[in-house]
């Protein structure tokens, strides 16, 4: 796709799904630490199942001295419902023990940095620098990102790391930000997993799938 082509896509979506007040943080956060636990929380689970559990996980461990320092059990039973929580637990804790140990207590605010912490990939990573640092190193590619860039033509990769590369080249470093909330936004709105709403669809007239599924 011409990067003109996309860059019409995000303008057609940003006057869709974007005000002077939105909020583009779907999880509720108040610090860099709770948005770094959170988006490892987030993995296969839905980003209201995370905020459900942040006041009872932070109240006890408001931060990674406190977390490191937690019992495996105490914290699975806390987040169990966000699925996944032994190995949740296992990561959230171990990265507040690297928090303390390496990093002076403090989120770090590089990629090359974040991903050394066990739970975080680049999604992660691009989502906590994003959100609590303003700094856009890259495109955050969740399944709402990868479902609904493939279905427009913004890239023919399944691989996330290469999604994001794709995205990257076709959009300006200013728009990386919001691509995320974009992409998502309108993969809960109209372009479903199951069945995409296309005749509600503001971009249709640019998109591969709709394109080919009417032609």
């Amino acid at each position: 796709m011409q990067r003109e082509k996309a860059c019409r896509i995000y303008s057609i979506l940003a006057a869709e799904y974007l005000d002077e007040d939105t909020n583009l943080n779907f999880l509720d956060f108040d610090n860099p630490f709770q948005i770094l636990v959170m988006t490892i929380l987030s993995a296969q689970t839905t980003d209201n199942m995370v905020n459900s559990v942040k006041d009872d996980l932070f109240s006890k461990y408001p931060d990674p001295a406190a977390l490191s320092q937690a019992k495996q059990e105490d914290v699975e039973t806390i987040i169990k419902k966000t699925g996944f929580f032994r190995a949740k637990a296992k990561n959230i804790i171990e990265s507040s023990k690297i928090l303390c140990s390496d990093f002076g207590g403090e989120v770090p605010r590089t990629m090359e940095e974040l991903v050394t912490l066990p739970g975080v990939g680049r999604k992660t990573a691009n989502i906590v620098l994003n959100h609590a640092f303003g700094i856009d190193e890259g495109i955050a590619v969740d399944t709402h990102v990868k479902r609904v860039s493939w279905r427009i033509g913004l890239t023919d990769n399944t691989d996330p790391v290469k999604i994001e590369m794709d995205l990257t080249a076709l959009f300006p470093k200013d728009a990386w930000g919001k691509m995320n909330y974009l992409l998502i936004s309108h993969g809960r709105a109209i372009c479903t997993a199951r069945k995409p709403d296309c005749e509600r669809c503001v971009i249709k007239d640019f998109c591969r799938y709709f394109r080919e599924q009417n032609s």
